[in-house]
């Protein structure tokens, strides 16, 4: 048991999806911003946002008030996926971090430390960013305050990071529904280690990229092995997490991974390895069908015929979820071409655009040049009338089950329409994975044929159940659904750059081996 009547915990955040191909980094002003996440937050701050939403944090939050734990909140800060993090904002922020932890570790010593991380950052200056944020804090707390990170699904697990915390704890869903969840999860694991459960680790790799767009556990072989991943808890296993890995991280530790927690070495070992062996025999079902920007229109147009459901579509290579700026063309410039009718595109994120409808006003048709800013190879803007159908200041509150209550704020924010297609503009991004994204400028999303999403699978969640069918596209964008598309130059030695596919070596700086 903890020496203390309550155990003192401290409670901190610092969560950033890294693509190393996207085209904007992420500063400081993106992290203060949240971008769906909690915008940055202090002390009790933090307490306070971390109530009712889908993040680990609130998750830790919950159980620490029903534990009895005295919570010492630190710091939180997260951003969207992007570019890697700025030198400026890793440092500011990391320092922020450890220094605020320490320093309550000082004020009285601590029993634990609950992390709400990623796993997949990367920052200019520092490729493992939780690697050395977590070997700062085991440095500086010593070996007997626990240390316990819950994590992203996607995250690319390093040996600094299972070696420097006492336990990581990942997502087992995606779209992640379970992020609060796994907060929980992770809490209570927190505390049996706190009480003196032993807890031995174990960490296997698996040689090949998985893309996200077919990592979803709403379709095989996903589902079956995070089911397969749970049900591994037993027997003496304290936790076994499956990380897919985030396939856009030009690193040595990019890759999905199984890490095992056991009360013996031989039991976590076996875990580990039963999970492992499961997702390389599963390497050929990582593969699914993607279409051409009009191909997938006009496919969608022949499936929307007497549907009752709109057909939706996936624009999985412009996802503001894997580094994108939600601003590329091509599924935009398809729907006018194919004169798709009663079709929705979102989000466009171009706030020049938008000051300039804003400026309009509603019913007004004005030329408008959308898109394009990030400069994609085989992106350009677009140039096209639209009526201004509607006009917010982009606050709303998401209903769905990813974004699960977060407050958006996307700046100013407008419905277009040239013709049958509908297009709704924004300031700030965010993955469009919530119906409420499409309703807080007017348009019910159930009611159209064809739904664009600029979103690779956390759409999934709030869109599936009401959706005809799903076609994922391949318009041009920084998240290529095949990594192998992407530049490396950093891998691990022999990683295959697809299931199936070639392996990387960096004697041949980037070039593919058979």
């Amino acid at each position: 048991m903890s020496r203390h009547t309550a155990r003192r915990v401290a409670l901190a955040g610092f969560v950033h999806e890294s693509n190393s191909f996207a085209p904007t980094p992420a500063g400081l002003a993106a992290f203060r911003h949240g971008g769906g996440y909690l915008p940055l937050s202090r002390g009790a701050q933090i307490l306070n946002r971390a109530r009712g939403v889908n993040l680990p944090i609130c998750g830790a939050v919950e159980h620490g008030e029903g534990a009895g734990w005295e919570m010492m909140p630190t710091l939180y800060a997260g951003a969207l996926p992007s570019a890697p993090v700025t030198e400026e904002a890793y440092r500011v922020l990391g320092d922020e971090l450890v220094e605020s932890v320490l320093a309550a570790h000082r004020a009285a010593p601590l029993d634990a430390v609950f992390l709400d991380l990623h796993g997949a950052m990367v920052a200019e200056s520092e490729p493992d960013g939780e690697g050395a944020l977590l070997k700062r804090l085991r440095a500086g707390l010593g070996p007997n305050v626990k240390i316990v990170a819950a994590l992203d699904l996607h995250g690319n697990i390093t040996s600094a990071m299972v070696e420097a915390a006492d336990a990581l704890v990942g997502f087992r869903t995606y779209p992640h529904v379970d992020m609060r969840e796994t907060g929980l999860r992770a809490a209570a694991l927190l505390d049996r280690l706190v009480a003196g459960a032993p807890c031995f680790k174990a960490l296997r790799r698996i040689d090949f990229l998985i893309p996200i767009s077919w990592q979803s556990t709403l379709m095989q072989p996903g589902q079956a092995l995070y089911a397969m991943t749970e049900a591994e808890e037993r027997d003496g296993v304290a936790s076994v997490s499956l990380f897919m890995g985030f396939p856009a991280a030009d690193f040595e530790g990019c890759g999905p991974c199984v890490v095992a927690y056991g009360e013996t070495q031989a039991k976590a070992d076996a875990a580990a390895a039963r999970v492992a062996r499961a997702v390389e025999d599963a390497e050929d079902d990582f593969r699914g069908e993607a279409y051409a920007p009009e191909e997938g229109v006009r496919r969608a147009m022949a499936l929307a015929q007497g549907a009752t459901k709109p057909v939706v579509l996936a624009d999985s290579q412009d996802n503001p979820g894997a580094g994108g700026d939600s601003d590329t063309t091509g599924m935009l410039r398809a729907l006018i071409a194919c004169d798709a009718q009663r079709a929705a595109i979102g989000l466009m994120v171009d706030a020049q655009a938008a000051a300039q409808a804003h400026e309009a006003g509603e019913g007004a048709r004005i030329t408008l040049t959308l898109g394009g800013r990030s400069r994609i190879p085989g992106d350009a803007p677009f140039t096209h009338s639209f009526v201004v159908e509607k006009l917010s200041d982009g606050r709303f509150v998401a209903t769905g089950p990813f974004y699960a209550g977060a407050k958006m704020e996307l700046g100013r924010s407008a419905c277009l329409r040239a013709g049958g297609v509908r297009v709704v503009l924004t300031s700030e991004k965010t993955q469009l994975a919530d119906r409420e994204m499409f309703r807080f400028v007017g348009i019910a999303p159930e009611e159209q044929a064809i739904l664009v999403v600029k979103s690779s699978v956390h759409f999934r969640a709030d869109f599936q159940p009401y959706a005809q069918a799903i076609l994922t596209c391949v318009a041009p964008g920084p998240m290529p659904i095949s990594p192998a598309a992407l530049p490396f130059t950093r891998l691990r030695e022999g990683i295959k750059l697809e299931p199936g596919g070639e392996r990387f070596s960096a004697r041949r700086s980037g070039k593919r081996l058979a």
